[in-house]
């Protein structure tokens, strides 16, 4: 606790923490949802084949197109479609999972939270439009892994988005509460086990990435290594099973408080810019604008308002603030994103995101910026 209580101190004295003197005021629904418009239309028109494979030139390869940086575009798209109803949107989406048969990645075999990322966005498709195909494969291979008593497969916690909300919709689906007890016991798993005592740390109410980030491993300022856009991922997975699951479902409260806690050490972080650093608690470690990481927080920020889970008058300058920095600073105005952090593990992946800069995969920074917007577009 004294460790986070001197990195706020020292945040304050050097004025990394925003003051309220400069909160924004709240974005009108109609510049949201231009916003989020111009950016998703940039991205159709660039991808009219939504399952078209990413081009990965440094690796000299392509990689197919319902991989999890795809999927979580299509988690933001679909949010968009919720909010909208354009039709083109649930064609294009539609589309996506039609172009690989509603298969997985590697197939029905894989254990791997990446590869069933997809099947959030199918498992959504069918709730509109209940077909059956549209669940079988992913059912199956969340079935296969019910099957067995291995628990330990979120060894990383970008894991916990990509996965934990395909096992709450498929709880949701058919009934069948299990699935609710092996999210859970996943989760927990990931929480209090994996590395040395877990990957959360309860202190500082932030996660390290994986194993390899636990201590003594530390940022160059001396400080834990908490990676914005993987914690990011961990409110985001909050946000997206708090939405699906019953209001009676056993663990509800754990991560109605894992939202809180996360959400409410993170306010401190922000900066005077609105965005919040790629290391939490080393500023001055590639310590530029990054989109994906503010997105996610200001995703489940805002929806933590829009349930009455967070308190309205705290939280509504931070993300104001936040959602006025992704679309003046990020947001050109032909509807490219900078300020993208390319994939990878930590603070040094991907660097240097710059306003211009084209990141590895270009989908999924745009589903953060959807998710997030979306979420903006609803608070009263």
């Amino acid at each position: 606790m004294r460790k986070t209580i001197l990195i706020v101190a020292a945040a304050l004295l050097t004025g990394w923490v925003a003051s309220p003197a400069q909160a924004q005021q709240k974005p009108k629904k109609a510049d949201v949802l231009k916003a989020l418009t111009v950016a998703n239309d940039y991205y159709m028109k660039r991808w009219p084949d939504p399952g078209e494979g990413m081009p990965y030139p440094s690796r000299a390869r392509v990689y197919p197109g319902n991989i999890w940086t795809r999927a979580v575009y299509f988690e933001g798209e679909m949010a968009l479609y919720n909010l909208t109803q354009d039709k083109r949107l649930l064609d294009y989406a539609t589309l996506w999972g039609e172009r690989f048969d509603w298969d997985l990645n590697r197939g029905y075999t894989t254990r791997n939270a990446d590869n069933q990322c997809c099947g959030q966005v199918y498992l959504e498709l069918c709730r509109i439009d209940p077909q059956p195909r549209r669940m079988e494969i992913i059912r199956k291979s969340i079935d296969a892994m019910m099957d067995s008593t291995r628990i330990d497969d979120w060894t990383w916690i970008d894991a916990i988005q990509m996965a934990m909300p395909v096992f709450a919709r498929l709880g949701t689906i058919t009934g069948d509460r299990a699935y609710f007890e092996r999210m859970y016991d996943m989760y927990n798993y990931t929480k209090t086990r994996i590395g040395d005592k877990g990957l959360y740390n309860p202190v500082d109410r932030l996660w390290w990435r994986d194993a390899d980030f636990d201590p003594p491993y530390v940022e160059p300022n001396g400080e834990d290594c908490y990676w914005s856009r993987g914690n990011g991922w961990v409110v985001a997975a909050m946000v997206r099973v708090l939405e699906i699951i019953p209001t009676d479902e056993a663990h509800r409260s754990e991560y109605v408080k894992m939202l809180r806690d996360m959400c409410s050490a993170l306010v401190p972080l922000q900066r005077p810019d609105g965005f919040w650093n790629v290391s939490l608690h080393d500023p001055t470690h590639f310590g530029g604008k990054e989109l994906t990481g503010t997105a996610l927080f200001v995703y489940g920020m805002a929806y933590g308002v829009n349930a009455g889970l967070l308190d309205a008058k705290t939280y509504r300058p931070v993300i104001y603030r936040a959602w006025s920095a992704l679309v003046k600073d990020c947001l050109h105005r032909d509807g490219f994103l900078g300020y993208v952090q390319g994939t990878g593990k930590e603070p040094k992946d991907g660097q240097p995101v710059r306003y211009t800069s084209m990141p590895d995969f270009e989908d999924y920074g745009l589903g953060c910026f959807l998710l997030a917007g979306t979420e903006v577009y609803k608070m009263k």
